[in-house]
């Protein structure tokens, strides 16, 4: 064999070996953009809610991943609960995820507590159970307090102090 066809063999595989390569990383790149989530589905995660509007005694309920949520702005002859209330400046919020914990309801709000007509659950306004057969209190989704707004979906050092009680 002559030197000028072992210099086209070896420049014919290094062409292919660079071609390989470039479609590898291509590749890699489509398998990322696959594999990330879609950007509605990121928006979903969180939910913003402006505590500042809220009514002492009024329930507000917010959905955030197509879940309710129960905001509760305490009165003052409100039993005060440290070990689950959610504390924003002198006001004092019981923040649950709205369903019951027996089998999964949607209770209702009447004379500060929480009562689910399926099976007779009792919640008092903290979200702790007072009768019937839920196992626990309602469920604490996961938040952050910036300022005097409820960021739902993030896990802020308030709730990692309310979960660690819990």
């Amino acid at each position: 064999m002559s030197i000028k066809s072992e210099e086209r063999r070896d420049f014919i595989g290094l062409s292919f070996g660079a071609v390989a390569a470039a479609g590898g990383l291509v590749g890699l790149g489509a398998m990322k953009q696959a594999w990330d989530p879609l950007p509605s589905v990121k928006a979903a995660g969180f939910t913003t809610v402006d505590l500042s509007a809220t009514t002492a005694g009024e329930l507000y309920q917010v959905e955030w991943r197509k879940k309710p949520i129960f905001i509760l702005k305490k009165t003052a002859d409100m039993k005060a609960d440290d070990t689950i209330d959610v504390v924003v400046g002198d006001d004092r919020y019981t923040v649950c995820i709205g369903l019951c914990t027996h089998l999964g309801c949607i209770p209702s709000y009447k004379n500060n507590q929480f009562i689910c007509a399926c099976h007779g659950g009792i919640f008092d306004e903290s979200g702790k159970v007072v009768f019937g057969p839920p196992p626990r209190a309602m469920d604490i989704p996961p938040f952050k307090i910036d300022g005097t707004r409820l960021v739902l979906g993030e896990t802020g050092p308030e709730y990692e102090k309310l979960i660690a009680n819990v």
